[in-house]
């Protein structure tokens, strides 16, 4: 009940004497449905909420597995349950959609793809501005020695050490490594929090494009969805 119900049935109390039990009566059965048509409205709203996921994240498996469509093809990834942060906000930022439309703003062939900046999306997107943007956070450091910098390879980009020194991983921006022995220097340095099992073609496609001034591409190429693979759907899995 609100303030302004509990104000009115004051008055009525005051004014109307021992009529009051009558009408008190009337405003508990007004009063219920109120709190039952706010409890509708409310399970309405989550349920608009949930409607607006792309997925549910809690069916997903301890290593899930999802397709990355971009305009070039799908590159199909698995995340590693020992880097449960960078696992948990992949899902979630997935799961909202984030990355759709996002455009791969650094290629360099012979090394690794880019991608998961915001500021890549629209029409309004400024070219100078790309690499720089992000969810407004960032995730601590999970760097594990046993994942390497082996080809398709899922790793967080960061700021550099002297402004990071903790080495977060930046909230959004991921790369994809096409050259093992080129980027093996980077291990022990970025966290590693995933792999491809399938497209690593893709990946050499995405790589060939040709580059303008910061490595962006001339040609734009875009994520179109990230969403979770069904296990038994994914090469060597029964």
């Amino acid at each position: 009940m609100n303030t302004k119900s509990v104000y009115i049935l004051m008055a009525i109390f005051i004014t109307a004497g021992l009529a009051f039990s009558c009408n008190n009566s009337n405003k508990k059965k007004q009063a219920a449905k109120s709190e039952g048509e706010t409890a509708v409205s409310a399970n309405t709203s989550k349920q608009k909420q949930n409607d607006t996921l792309a997925f549910t994240p809690d069916s997903l498996p301890a290593e899930p597995v999802f397709d990355i469509k971009t305009t070039m093809g799908d590159i199909v990834i698995k995340l590693y349950k020992d880097t449960p942060l960078h696992r948990a906000n992949f899902i979630k930022l997935a799961s909202h959609k984030f990355y759709d439309g996002i455009l791969f703003h650094r290629v360099i062939k012979g090394f690794m793809i880019q991608t998961g900046d915001p500021l890549t999306k629209g029409p309004d997107a400024n070219p100078a501005r790309f690499g720089t943007g992000g969810p407004g956070y960032t995730i601590p450091a999970e760097i594990l020695p046993v994942h390497k910098h082996k080809k398709g390879a899922l790793a967080a980009a960061r700021r550099g050490d002297t402004a990071n020194p903790e080495r977060a991983s930046s909230g959004s921006q991921f790369y994809i490594v096409q050259d093992a022995g080129v980027c093996r220097q980077l291990d022990g340095a970025y966290t590693v929090f995933g792999e491809t099992i399938k497209g690593f073609d893709v990946i050499d496609k995405i790589a060939d494009v040709a580059t303008g001034a910061h490595d962006i591409p001339q040609v734009p190429v875009k994520i179109i969805s990230i969403l979770p693979v069904k296990t038994a759907m994914v090469p060597g899995n029964k």
